[in-house]
């Protein structure tokens, strides 16, 4: 049996289509003439447009002409071997000289294979990213050690910022403000040539490792008091934003979130998978704990001094009256994009334990001379069952902080012999992706009002002892009431007051509120195939058929379920085994 080469049978299929449009598609005189063809009456084929090409036809990409649409068409629809799938670019690293035939590889600077005379190639002739413009130097403080990948920095600690360093203070020690692989550590700022310094959120003035900042303490405006960007959130119901960690489900805009705005780490600043990388969306490990912003602002209590060094006024709300009291607040917090806040629902109506909207809307909004805001974070651990928990039955955070840092607040008697600060209220936010198996509970005092959705899930009102509550996302008619979407991202708020000096106790529990983030790692051009590559072949990656390309994904080869007939091709069933209808090496015996 003869294996015949594929062109023959291309060629034959060209010559039979030219010759059906040459019958079908002729104008003028359809007539045949004595010796029974077709044309002028003196034989000819000329008409008023003159003589007819047999070629003529709908110019497509494929059909092996250049055309003037096209940058290139080596006779085929397939990327990978120099001529992109559509014609319409020439693909990195090649030259595709004559239409109809192969490409080949272009031996030049720039195509990411090092080559005769080079040191380096990284895909590109700019200079000053670790190779030269000529790909013959690496720079000073860099190193290039994969072919068409980035290059790195050669040294962290060299004072020379090179690669993904953010900054270089001329050491690999940590807690200094650069880190030991040179990222900028949070909190601090480190300009070229000068020392490494603490940031300071709500300046207005974004730096260091800041994500933004709006120069307030407000949680849910898109701007966090730790200087960290939130999900874009209206009414409770939220999208997500580059950099703030939150991958929405469906959501085409962000390739990938890894909870910052930097560059050079797998995943750009517009949220754009980076070359070079493996990125895994990063939900199936949950971390050991979870860090949850919360903004605390402290009051000085009915009962404390008044006049001299002290402020002349106290807040009537707190360390006043007792007694558990819903109905506080409204079933809706406020929707201005700037004041998240619960709103008063006592105005007009008698009041056992607060006296008034104006006293209320202080609770969780700064005013000077009435309260002092401290901003922190509630460290969940997680448990054994999964879930997430902040307990501290002894709780007071401000114990050396807010007022009675400035001296103008007396500490108080916990009844257990310790004094301590009281009169404070707390916000915490969380964003999650619904699921439908969520489960907040919560214990403690004194007021709790938890909000999903910008909804009132919770209500815990009043001055009182440690209570208990739970909002199950599993029971349908909470769902309905929450107006809950599976699939789509929420807040859940948690807004807290401590008002008596009898005790103070707070226990948060989440279950199953999560949402997805992206965790990248530099790993093509090493030699192992990582997650989120399909090949590495470590320098051997590169452009060509059969080849692993240099990000780690296949070009063109056998297996890939696409016959490439211009590279010999003859079958291809996905697949390099022997035994089946096409072999190993996709040619099989024709005839």
């Amino acid at each position: 049996m003869l294996k015949h080469s594929p062109y023959r049978f291309r060629l034959t299929g060209l010559v039979l289509a030219s010759l059906l449009l040459t019958l079908t598609a002729c104008p003028g005189n359809t007539d045949p003439d004595e010796d029974g063809g077709t044309g002028n009456p003196d034989g000819s084929t000329q008409t008023d447009g003159g003589p007819t090409d047999v070629d003529a036809g709908p110019a497509f990409c494929g059909d092996g002409k250049k055309h003037p649409a096209e940058a290139c068409d080596d006779g085929n629809t397939q990327s990978g071997d120099g001529c992109k799938s559509d014609c319409a670019e020439v693909e990195l690293g090649f030259q595709c000289p004559t239409p109809g035939e192969k490409c080949i590889v272009a031996p030049t600077c720039g195509n990411g294979v090092v080559e005769t005379g080079e040191i380096c190639d990284d895909r590109n002739t700019a200079s000053s990213d670790g190779c030269s413009a000529d790909c013959k130097v690496v720079e000073t403080g860099w190193t290039c050690p994969l072919q068409g990948q980035r290059c790195k920095a050669a040294q962290c600690g060299d004072a020379i910022i090179a690669g993904d360093e953010e900054c270089e203070d001329g050491n690999a020690a940590k807690g200094d403000g650069c880190s030991d692989i040179c990222r900028l550590e949070p909190g601090y700022k480190c300009p070229p040539g000068q020392p490494c310094s603490r940031t300071t959120c709500g300046d207005k003035v974004k730096e260091g490792t800041e994500q933004c900042d709006d120069g307030n303490n407000d949680m849910g405006d898109g701007c966090s008091p730790l200087c960290v960007l939130e999900p874009s959130c209206v009414n409770g119901t939220c999208q997500a934003r580059c950099g703030d960690g939150v991958i929405l489900p469906g959501d085409t805009s962000e390739e990938c979130d890894d909870g910052n705005v930097r560059a050079n780490d797998g995943c750009s600043n517009t949220c754009k998978l980076e070359e070079g990388f493996a990125c895994t969306r990063v939900t199936e490990s949950p971390p050991t704990t979870v860090e949850v912003p919360v903004v605390y602002r402290d009051f000085r209590g009915k009962n404390q001094p008044t006049g001299g060094a002290y402020p002349a006024t106290t807040h009537p709300d707190f360390d006043d009256a007792n007694g558990g009291e819903t109905g506080i607040v409204g079933p809706l917090y406020t929707s201005t994009l700037t004041n998240l806040k619960p709103t008063y629902a006592k105005a007009g109506v008698a009041s056992n334990t607060t006296h008034g909207k104006a006293a209320f809307d202080q609770w969780y909004t700064d005013v000077a001379g009435v309260n002092k805001t401290v901003v922190s974070t509630l460290k969940l651990n997680k448990q054994g069952t999964g879930s997430y928990v902040f307990d501290n039955q002894s709780f007071f955070p401000l114990d050396n902080l807010g007022w009675v840092a400035s001296s103008q607040e007396n500490k108080q008697n916990d009844g257990q012999g310790v004094a301590r600060n009281f009169s404070f209220t707390s916000e915490a936010r969380y964003w999650f992706e619904f699921k439908g198996t969520e489960v907040l509970s919560f214990r403690g005092d004194d007021d709790v009002f938890v909000y999903i959705n910008g909804k009132l899930a919770l209500d815990l009102g009043g001055v009182h002892g440690p209570q208990d509550g739970q909002v199950s996302l599993a029971d349908a008619p909470t769902v309905t009431k929450l107006g809950l979407v599976k699939g789509k991202i929420y807040e859940v708020v948690v807004f807290q007051a401590e008002r008596h000096i009898t005790g103070s106790s707070y226990k948060l529990t989440l279950n199953n509120f999560e949402t997805q983030r992206t965790d990248c790692k530099s790993t093509c051009g090493n030699g192992t195939v990582d997650p989120g590559e399909q090949c590495d072949t470590g320098n051997l990656n590169g452009p060509g058929y059969g080849k692993c390309s240099l990000t780690c994904i296949w070009n063109a080869r056998c297996g890939d379920k696409i016959p490439q007939y211009d590279f010999g091709e003859t079958c291809d069933d996905g697949n390099t085994i022997d035994t089946d209808s096409c072999p190993n090496d996709c040619t099989k015996d024709i005839g």
